[in-house]
């Protein structure tokens, strides 16, 4: 153990006395607990520079009153105290008692909207993956590498988009990043200052809401229709930047329709507008023909796409992207070019082999099937177990819910209700901008990350905590 004692020669106490005090105190606090092993006379004599008597002195003093004990051929121990002993009881017995509340109070179902299913995962493939981008051919990937992260991956993304959302881009437009926040983060620095004005859906993601807050430009929180966006009150703003989640808004869920988002272009060709097309879950879709993306339908530049692997793969390799139109590269790649690059070069390559090994399809395949299977079994435990009391909205995509709950309580009194009984679903409140007076609560469920066994057992639960919360 290393202990940094103020030892002073000058004072008139003698220096094991001091030495002895300081033990002592320490000991007494249990900041050094019973059963710890002290340093050894010589190493503690080394470490302070004072002589080994002064060493001896102290600890033969704290022998002397019961503070330490000596082991043959071991060195010296702290002893339990009395007090300790107390404490330690006392501390065993609150212990246990949060324990047990804890565990009448413990989550049995939580429907966190952006969980995924972790049983499913190609953890041996991945494992391959990440272990050959750690070979010694591949030391390379030790450095910093190129600001917009790994070519190979570029160009593999490039591909997977253009087949799967009708993305029209090349590797050097694709910007590699931690998070779609981060990239956001990044995007802003590079828009004129006089386009202070941005666009937001209301109610949106909060965490991109709030960098554009934290970096300055004024919101413009536009409310959604029943396809998304109001592009009447987004005609009439004067926002020159939109950021908005087309393919399953979030939280509410809808899509927007291909009819909508060509007037969306139309508005930003207009005005010269920008978009910013955050497309987080846009794999995962179960009504309907496949929509292209914003981007894909574009012809004037005016989109930047955004896409993150945290839904469709896994959010502990932090790794999403964007798409930077060409009229903007050059201004990206002169005003960003000293910034190093923001994520882990050797999971980027271990996704490159992932993705060029054709695991990366297979994986999507499957979790499309599975998620499909909970998406079911969420909409009939819904309906059979809740019925006419909520309604459901944003069901056609991604990997959540959204239940509008026919009760005059808020959002928050039903989370609590429900964790109360060991279900977690999650409040709308945070997300909006300008909440409507009157408006029924707005409740998030996830099913990605819960077992398809324990989805209607959960909802079950959760009809039962909000029974006598429902209108009458």
């Amino acid at each position: 153990m290393d202990i940094s004692p103020l030892l002073d020669e000058k004072l008139d106490e003698a220096m094991y006395m001091q030495l002895y005090r300081y033990f002592k105190e320490e000991i007494q606090s249990a900041r050094i607990p019973a059963a710890t092993r002290l340093p050894s006379i010589r190493q503690l004599s080394i470490h302070l520079q004072v002589s080994k008597t002064t060493v001896l002195m102290a600890y033969q003093q704290l022998l002397a009153e019961g503070y330490i004990e000596s082991r043959e051929r071991s060195g010296y121990y702290v002893v339990q105290l009395e007090a300790d002993s107390l404490a330690a009881s006392d501390s065993a017995e609150k212990q246990n008692d949060s324990q047990q509340e804890q565990e009448g109070n413990r989550i049995l179902y939580d429907f966190f909207m952006s969980g995924i299913d972790l049983d499913h995962f190609p953890f041996d493939v991945w494992r391959k993956c990440y272990q050959q981008s750690m070979q010694l051919e591949e030391k390379d990937l030790l450095f910093y590498g190129d600001n917009q992260g790994e070519t190979g991956l570029r160009e593999a993304i490039c591909q997977y988009l253009y087949q799967s959302r009708g993305v029209n881009c090349s590797a050097e437009q694709i910007v590699i990043g931690p998070s779609t926040y981060a990239l956001v983060q990044s995007l802003c620095q590079l828009l004129e200052l006089e386009r202070k004005d941005v666009a937001v859906e209301d109610p949106c993601y909060p965490r991109v809401r709030d960098v554009f807050n934290r970096l300055g430009f004024r919101l413009v929180p536009i409310p959604l229709e029943s396809d998304g966006i109001s592009l009447e009150r987004l005609q009439e703003s004067n926002a020159e930047v939109v950021y908005i989640t087309p393919s399953h808004q979030y939280p509410l869920g809808m899509v927007m329709p291909v009819a909508k988002r060509l007037k969306l272009l139309a508005w930003a060709a207009e005005r010269d507008a920008l978009v910013i097309e955050d497309d987080y879950d846009g794999e995962f879709r179960y009504r309907g023909k496949p929509i292209p993306s914003l981007q894909g339908l574009d012809r004037n530049g005016n989109v930047i796409y955004v896409g993150t692997f945290s839904k469709s793969l896994m959010p502990a390799i932090r790794i999403s992207y964007m798409v930077v139109p060409q009229r903007l590269l050059g201004r990206y790649r002169s005003g960003l070019i000293t910034y190093d690059q923001t994520a882990s070069r050797l999971h980027q390559r271990a996704l490159e082999l992932f993705m060029q090994s054709g695991e990366w399809e297979r994986h999507i395949r499957r979790m499309r099937t599975l998620y499909h299977k909970k998406h079911a079994a969420m909409l009939q435990a819904i309906r059979t177990h809740m019925g006419e009391r909520v309604i459901i909205t944003g069901q056609d995509a991604g990997l959540h819910l959204v239940l509008e709950v026919k009760s005059k309580e808020s959002a928050d009194t039903l989370v609590n209700v429900a964790e109360a009984h060991g279900v977690k679903v999650y409040s709308t409140e945070p997300m909006w901008h300008e909440r409507k007076e009157g408006m029924r609560p707005l409740l998030l469920l996830g099913f990605g990350g819960l077992p398809l066994a324990h989805i209607e057992p959960g909802i079950e639960l959760l009809n039962r905590a909000w029974t006598p919360y429902y209108e009458k």
